[in-house]
């Protein structure tokens, strides 16, 4: 299935570190490049969230977030061994000065007082990459929601360029022949008669330079490989890259060769549908 290179996708999950979220966005880009934002708890993720990533998607450039919300998580917790300490010099202390008072704000502060409540690692981690996989399983998806949206577009124009060149076939008979009425009718203006079979040599081999048929063949057989990649479950950009070099040399001969006002324009109308095609084939993976 084609697949475009741009998407976004995005989730999150609850756990008892807090809210951890992912967001991922790409743009176009001729290979595959990942920019990530890991937290503190998840840098040790990086190679492992790589790879992931680099199986699932093969072109684009990306953008991978991850965000740990701890507020209201119930992260922080007393230390009660150090509170205890305080009891007790606060008990000596009011003994020697009795008018002194301590506001609780004052021993929060206290250096040890607070504490982190330690971090599960291995949950949080557990957590982080299944929240990967959900996220890219949405990116996937878009991607090839947009993907049948381009090939849609690219088979019409297909489907166009077969037309003209067919509608070209049909009309090489009678361009031949037109052309050698031309000829013929300037031969016969000429004041000194030539050898028949000179110029019926000669014809022929200008009708040869005119002909058109083989870059005709190959442009049915671009169609139809087109055709096969648009149908294959892979990257298929690339490719596509490729074969429309091969569809605009085809177009470019056609004009060169040319000589006939009806030629011309539908070389010219093959090259607005190879461009449009191009347009397309750069947002596919």
């Amino acid at each position: 299935m084609i697949r475009s290179m741009t998407a976004f996708a995005s989730g999150e999950r609850q756990g008892p570190a807090g809210t951890l979220a992912c967001e991922l966005r790409a743009v176009n880009h001729r290979f595959l490049e990942v920019g990530l934002r890991l937290p503190e708890e998840l840098r040790a993720l990086e190679p492992a969230m790589r790879e992931r990533v680099a199986a699932r998607i093969h072109r684009g450039k990306l953008e991978l977030g991850f965000r740990l919300r701890t507020e209201g998580a119930g992260t922080l917790e007393l230390d009660g061994a150090v509170v205890a300490r305080l009891a007790r010099v606060g008990m000596d202390m009011q003994a020697k000065f009795p008018m002194l008072r301590a506001e609780l704000t004052e021993l929060l502060q206290f250096p040890g007082v607070l504490r982190s409540r330690p971090v599960d690692s291995e949950a949080l981690h557990a957590m982080a990459l299944e929240l990967l996989d959900a996220v890219l399983d949405e990116f996937v998806a878009a991607r090839e929601r947009e993907g049948a949206g381009l090939a849609a577009a690219i088979a019409e124009r297909v489907d166009g360029i077969e037309a003209l060149a067919a509608s070209v076939r049909e009309l090489m008979p009678a361009i031949r022949a037109g052309q050698r009425r031309k000829l013929e009718a300037r031969l016969a203006e000429l004041s000194q008669p030539a050898d028949p079979g000179r110029l019926e040599q000669e014809l022929v081999l200008w009708l040869q330079k005119l002909d058109v048929d083989e870059e005709l063949d190959r442009l049915d057989t671009h169609v139809a490989e087109l055709r096969r990649v648009l149908r294959q479950d892979r990257p298929v950009g690339r490719r596509m890259d490729f074969l429309l070099q091969e569809f605009n040399r085809e177009a470019n001969t056609l004009g060169s060769k040319s000589v006939d006002a009806r030629t011309s324009a539908a070389s010219v109308e093959l090259k607005v549908l190879i461009d449009q095609i191009r347009e397309q084939a750069q947002n596919i993976e």
